[in-house]
């Protein structure tokens, strides 16, 4: 087995104690990503993605059988990830290649985090200990069997899968409580799948931004403070490399240590888009699918930081509000693309990922996202992009918690 480097860099400085906000930022003379706030003196469980609350909210609109919520349970309770006679797949090294060929374990590991994530919902809303029994088979399979991850999208596997563990794991420990190999699956999140992403990514945006979603999860499980600081701490560099807005300036910001220090370099990062507007993201003119995931992993982020009481919504919610805007304008095909976007040409296909980030800034907050809302309430119920993402319209939509 190989052995991966296990860097934890310390958070450089501390806000002051309550929410973080645009103006305290601006006041500290600092950037967003020069600042850090620390991890919450208590970590709330389960917590991450959904809380307690939210998922009390989803039982009771199931049992009354409202929708959408209702045809998204039905959704998931029927697919693959629902069925109770699914088998799990462990590898004790998965080996993925660039868009995984070779794929030697890694749909079977994907799948089987996602599968775990559905019971563990599934457990939640109809307290059938048959699907709590099912998520804790598939997670202790893998955390007896797993050793490592190899080849060339080892560490995107690796985030991916490591992005759905945690949210099975909260609710199965945290709200079933029945799991006596609970420890065993928390070494295998801090010996095989941290290592591998602890330290980022200077690749593609989407591959970072998956990385800290992952690294926060295990953090919260692990109850690790430090794990958790370092999440946000590259979180905190990337959103803003990841999704221009006018304020910074005629170019994107970028990571320092991509050396992006050149018009013509980051021209070429942001895949030749020359012309720069709100809400365009790093990944824009490669495709849809890939600035969707980055875009999700965003949202994700900022949800399990408000459910460990730090929310940071005042400080990167108006990034993702545009990323979101933007992408649902063009995925919408309702006009003619520009020639300046993108030389005049988008592949389309941005995924079931706006659920999340549209209920937290327009039910919540209650702005405007006339874009938005059109896109998700015509695709609803949003279901799983078979990598990370699941069944958000049913822990989502609507949800005011």
């Amino acid at each position: 087995m190989r052995k991966k480097p296990l860097v934890l860099v310390a958070a450089c400085a501390l806000l002051a104690a309550g929410s973080p906000s645009t103006t305290a930022v601006a006041a500290s003379g600092a950037e967003p990503w020069q600042t850090a706030v620390p991890a919450p003196a208590d970590f709330t469980h389960p917590g991450v993605g959904v809380s307690r609350t939210q998922l009390d909210f989803v039982r009771a609109k199931v049992q009354a059988g409202a929708q959408p919520w209702t045809n998204a349970y039905n959704q998931a309770k029927n697919s693959r990830y629902g069925s109770l006679s699914r088998t799990p797949k462990p590898r004790a090294v998965v080996e993925c290649g660039s868009y995984s060929n070779p794929n030697h374990g890694c749909t079977d590991e994907r799948e089987d985090a996602i599968a775990a994530y559905t019971d563990a919902l599934l457990w939640y809303i109809t307290r059938d200990d048959r699907y709590a029994q099912k998520a804790i088979q598939l997670m202790d399979a893998w955390s007896a069997t797993i050793r490592d991850h190899t080849n060339s999208n080892a560490p995107l596997q690796t985030a991916w899968s490591a992005s759905s563990w945690p949210k099975a794991a909260e609710i199965i420990k945290h709200a079933y409580g029945n799991w006596p190999n609970a420890g065993r699956f928390a070494t295998m999140l801090r010996t095989v799948y941290l290592p591998e992403i602890i330290n980022g990514s200077n690749s593609n945006g989407n591959w970072e931004l998956s990385m800290t979603e992952a690294i926060q999860g295990i953090g919260v499980f692990l109850d690790d403070k430090t794990v958790y600081d370092k999440a946000i701490s590259l979180y905190r560099v990337r959103v803003p490399a990841f999704v221009y807005l006018q304020s910074d300036g005629a170019l994107p910001k970028t990571k320092p240590s991509q050396n992006l220090d050149t018009r013509e370099k980051i021209i070429d990062y942001w895949h030749g888009q020359e012309m720069f507007v709100n809400g365009l993201t790093q990944e824009t003119c490669r495709d849809f699918t890939h600035a969707g995931y980055g875009i999700s992993s965003i949202s994700h982020v900022l949800e399990t930081s408000r459910i460990q009481g730090v929310d940071l919504y005042p400080e990167f919610g108006e990034r993702l509000r545009h990323a979101l805007g933007f992408q649902s304008r063009w995925e919408r095909n309702l006009e003619p693309v520009p020639s300046w976007l993108c030389q005049g040409s988008l592949d389309r296909g941005l995924g079931p990922i706006t659920e999340v980030g549209f209920n937290a800034l327009h039910t919540r907050l209650g702005f405007a996202m006339t874009n938005t809302q059109a896109l998700t309430e015509s695709r609803r119920p949003a279901g799983s992009n078979n990598l990370f993402v699941a069944w958000e319209t049913l822990t989502h939509a609507e949800n005011p918690s």
